[in-house]
């Protein structure tokens, strides 16, 4: 009877869905550092700077040489792109906004939790498939058709980070949180 028991809870531990070292990262923060797409045959590099807090979202991206590219906001419900000719845009989504303006899509609700490490919260479905790596901090992802690996911390907050959407790929390269 014991080592049946035994069993069942090993089996059930194995099903388990593993816990993460979750950093301890309030809901505002502000990053800096590189971005890398290849969307398709394209491919280009710039700097990210996002500001991120519980009621909206300032994101912005720009040449190496620091010229601006696309601002990003999130007001509430509403995402706005100021493109580089100063044209504004706007959608319920960053994904298909950024996709529409710039070319490819920026997860914005995701990566807000991706880049600390963990996986997106509700409304985001759970993901699929998620590794954590050998100090408890997640290692690999999978969730809404995003492949998020690779990633490299300093402490608890990752450094470097690789997303895949099918046809896109985004490498991030944070230098400096706060």
């Amino acid at each position: 009877m014991r080592s049946a028991c035994a069993a069942a809870l090993l089996l059930l531990a194995a099903c388990a869905t593993p816990a993460f070292l979750v950093p301890a990262v309030g809901v505002e923060f502000e990053l800096a550092g590189r971005i890398a797409v290849q969307y398709r045959d394209d491919a280009g590099s710039g700097n990210i700077a996002w500001r991120h807090g519980a009621r909206g979202d300032e994101l912005l991206l720009t040449t190496p040489f620091g010229q601006g590219i696309a601002r990003l906001a999130r007001t509430g419900d509403e995402i706005t792109l100021t493109a580089q000719d100063g044209r504004e845009f706007r959608a319920a989504d960053a994904e298909s906004l950024t996709e529409r303006v710039l070319g490819f899509r920026l997860p914005l609700l995701g990566l807000a939790d991706w880049v600390r490490g963990r996986p997106a919260s509700a409304p985001a479905p759970a993901p699929t498939r998620q590794r954590a790596d050998a100090a408890g901090r997640l290692a690999e992802l999978e969730q809404s058709g995003w492949r998020i690996e690779d990633l490299e911390y300093q402490g608890a907050l990752p450094t470097r980070l690789k997303l895949n959407f099918p046809g896109l790929e985004l490498r991030l390269a944070i230098s400096d949180w706060k």
